[in-house]
């Protein structure tokens, strides 16, 4: 059986079983070496207009792509298993989409039984709600889009500085 196969698999594709993981949950793990550049996984899902999305993000849908102007990808659906891929400060893939379609794709080669990760890129609204992790040197402590690490990261320093300040005044 090869390293990324268990008895725990979950889902399984041609180039990724999904089975528990240290991160969050359920993952997706490599079963060979992926080069840079492969088409991973496709996010399928259902396709639904922007106001059906704001509704189901409303109802806390943490699942949904958006595909253009008009159109957003629901992918919280069983024939999904890519829903199952984990958010990483430092991923191994990124989404990318294409025609109407979200393909995962390699940012860089991927060992065997590595997991596959994919930065969610989650706006700053409420992003204390979303805690990471991921692990990753670097993680920026929580699920964000990678151009607000630096915020969120001097935010938890400002945090950490006046919970020091109190401690001593107290």
């Amino acid at each position: 059986m090869p390293p990324a196969l268990n008895s725990s698999t979950v889902a399984d594709t041609a180039l990724v079983c999904f089975r528990p993981s240290a991160i969050h949950g359920v993952g997706g793990f490599a079963k060979m070496d992926i080069a840079a550049g492969t088409r991973v996984i496709e996010y399928t899902g259902k396709r639904i207009t922007k106001a059906e999305s704001l509704r189901r993000c409303e109802s806390n849908n943490e699942y949904i792509f958006s595909l253009d102007d008009t159109h957003d990808l629901d992918g919280n659906v069983p024939w999904n298993p890519a829903r199952f891929l984990n958010h990483s400060c430092d991923p191994n893939c990124e989404a990318e989409p294409d025609g109407g379609r979200v393909w995962i794709v390699a940012r860089r080669g991927i060992r065997a039984g590595e997991e596959i990760t994919f930065n969610y890129g989650y706006e700053l609204e409420d992003y204390r709600e979303h805690p990471c992790r991921c692990g990753a040197d670097g993680c920026a402590g929580y699920i964000v889009a990678e151009e607000f690490f630096d915020h969120v990261k001097w935010q938890g320093e400002v945090a950490s500085e006046a919970g020091q300040e109190a401690s001593r005044n107290s």
